[in-house]
């Protein structure tokens, strides 16, 4: 019966979720894909003996796969070896400096008193009150809301659930602004400013309310044995052993309709496949330019606002020596201000930027290695993939500036990129965008810019009945957790507009032990 017939189109984490939850339900699920494995940008590189996640590095809200889990009837535990990560990240700047950032907030504060001195930890107490006030105000009315509907809606939930709060979260302040009452040093506003970029964001434009990455981080970084893609590789495994059926190498031409429905998708060797509903897990500007059909181009609404941020990054396995790394690292420029002028208003890759390097092989302690280790060096970069072909020279010059922020800073990194393109893979925002079509290379949709931008995002229902939305994209909005949630939501809209009595498994508070955080980082 074509109606309890679902079809998902992609195989990243947002289609994955859905897969699991529409197939526990008892429905008909097939999942098309056109890479030959999944996770989207949750992709390994490298050999079978030394994968390197080359998207997302960082996992957290560990509760939103909990849920998912459950609803199947099962543990995360049962198909996922966790670590929790008690050091976030190192960060250090070619100014000088050394700081590191614990999952516990009194380890932190200690660690910024000796760097900034005593006010600057007070700072830091207040602001992560302030953040974690921020994310629980949202957290129910926005963020977990089938229909987050416009910022009047939303102050008027807040409002009749949490009156003093509103001010409090100063919606229409920037999150420099607002981190500025906070941070006196320089340097920490750098760090705390960066969690705009987990939203693909400028600090500078992005509004104060994104101060709550800071809490969803601090409530808790995991690290995966066997890398980031075994996230996907068990969510394909479970919808699997929920009669999930998976299509890998394939791509949907088209998502067809009826007299105003959702009646299945064409694929481009010919193939179709009926479905009563259809999950579009991809960006939603794919619909919006014709890329899936011109009966599915009504189905959102022309994506407003400037994308968000795209990247450079090097997946490697090569010696890297001089600085104590640990799993995560945060090198800043000192042109933090620039970087986001050059991005977002230049429309061209940083002169000076600020680089992330994720150190596979490493956990909580540093240790001294002369070998080769797994790293992925990312630096932001603008979403121009579609209109501009990245030349030799320019990768070239990219690639030494982001070698010289980390030479500043003590990090060397030998055989260098620069010279042996065999052990090492770069990805720009051109390759960006052909792995994932109209976006130019942008890795979070549309860029978080102004109080007005999260309620520009596409809620689970499309314009068009029966076709449904999720990922990055989508509300409510970019990273790993919050694709997962997007997915559920759409799993919940399909239920309930089916009429299906089984309902989907809640997700427990924020506040639990076991929450945690996530994103690619581009730090």
């Amino acid at each position: 019966m074509p109606r309890r017939k679902i079809v998902v189109v992609g195989a990243g984490i947002a289609g994955l979720v859905a897969a699991v939850e529409l197939a526990a339900a008892g429905l008909d699920v097939t999942v098309v894909e056109k890479q030959p494995t999944p996770g989207g940008k949750l992709r390994q590189l490298g050999t079978p003996d030394a994968p390197i996640d080359a998207g997302p590095t960082v996992f957290t809200k560990r509760f939103v796969f909990d849920a998912v889990f459950a609803a199947a009837g099962t543990t995360l535990e049962q198909h996922l070896t966790l670590r929790p990560a008690e050091i976030l990240a190192r960060h250090a700047w070619d100014g000088g400096g050394r700081l590191d950032l614990f999952a516990d907030i009194g380890r932190s504060a200690e660690a910024i008193a000796a760097f900034a001195g005593p006010a600057e930890a007070r700072g830091y107490r207040d602001f992560c009150a302030r953040a974690g006030k921020i994310y629980r105000t949202l957290e129910k009315p926005f963020i977990c809301s089938q229909q987050p509907g416009s910022a009047f809606e939303l102050a008027r939930r807040v409002g009749l659930l949490a009156p003093n709060e509103l001010l409090g979260m100063s919606p229409f302040a920037t999150m420099w602004k607002g981190i500025a009452e906070h941070f006196r040093d320089p340097r920490l506003r750098q760090l705390f400013g960066r969690y705009a970029t987990y939203c693909g964001s400028s600090p500078w434009l992005a509004p104060a309310t994104l101060m709550l990455v800071a809490h969803v981080e601090q409530a808790g970084v995991w690290m995966v044995d066997g890398g980031m893609h075994q996230i996907a590789r068990a969510l394909e495994a479970l919808a699997i052993s929920l009669g999930a059926h998976f299509h890998y190498g394939h791509v949907v031409r088209e998502i067809t309709t009826k007299t105003g429905r959702v009646t299945g998708v064409s694929l481009a060797n010919g193939e179709r496949f009926e479905a009563g509903s259809v999950v579009f897990n991809g960006d939603h500007a794919a619909l919006a330019t014709g890329l899936l059909g011109a009966s599915a181009q009504r189905a959102v609404a022309k994506p407003e606002g400037v994308r968000s941020l795209s990247a450079v990054t090097w997946a490697m396995n090569a010696p890297a020596t001089g600085f104590p790394l640990l799993r995560h690292n945060v090198f800043f420029s000192n042109a933090y201000q620039a970087e986001f002028d050059d991005i977002f208003t230049q429309r061209r890759i940083p002169g000076r930027p600020t680089v992330y390097v994720c150190a596979q092989d490493r956990g909580d302690v540093a240790e001294d290695s002369t070998g080769p280790q797994r790293l992925l060096v990312l630096t932001n970069a603008p979403a121009i993939g579609d209109t501009h072909d990245f030349t030799e020279a320019e990768i070239e010059a990219c690639q030494a500036s982001t070698m010289s922020v980390l030479r500043r800073c003590g990090l060397e990194i030998t055989p260098d990129p620069t010279q042996d393109r065999q052990s090492c893979t770069i990805t720009t925002p051109t390759q960006w965008n052909q792995l994932f079509p109209a976006t130019g290379g942008a890795l979070y949709g549309r860029a978080t810019h102004g109080s007005m931008a999260p309620f520009r995002r596409p809620a689970s229902r499309s314009l068009i009945q029966g076709l449904y939305l999720a990922g990055g994209s989508a509300h409510p909005g970019p990273g790993v957790p919050m694709a997962a949630m997007s997915g559920r939501l759409a799993a919940a809209a399909i239920l309930r507009d089916m009429q299906l009595s089984r309902p989907v498994a809640a997700l427990p508070r924020s506040s639990a032990p076991t929450a945690t955080p996530g994103g690619m980082s581009t730090r």
